[in-house]
């Protein structure tokens, strides 16, 4: 369906060099976050930034809008949040 979509080989952000590889996709949904482990992605060299294909955005969309409609089963994440205004130096 997507076969003839080019993807880039570098980096919008810093022009690193991208290379197939597995990351994690983490939102936050009102008061909830969600965290996707395993996304296949290609992924900056330099800094991390991640870039989905076609098809893997389209699982993630489909994800996010069971997740949003309360039909996907999801494991606790524990997860620690703060404002940087909360930091102290």
């Amino acid at each position: 369906m997507y076969s003839d979509i080019m993807m880039p080989d570098r980096c919008s952000f810093c022009k690193g060099k991208l290379v197939k590889g597995k990351t994690e996709f983490v939102v936050r949904v009102e008061n909830e976050v969600l965290a996707i482990k395993d996304v296949d992605a290609y992924i900056c060299q330099e800094c991390g930034e991640a870039y989905y294909t076609p098809e893997i955005s389209e699982k993630i969309d489909d994800i996010m809008m069971k997740f949003h409609n309360s039909t996907l089963l999801v494991h606790p994440l524990a997860a620690g949040e703060l404002s940087l205004n909360e930091v102290i130096a």
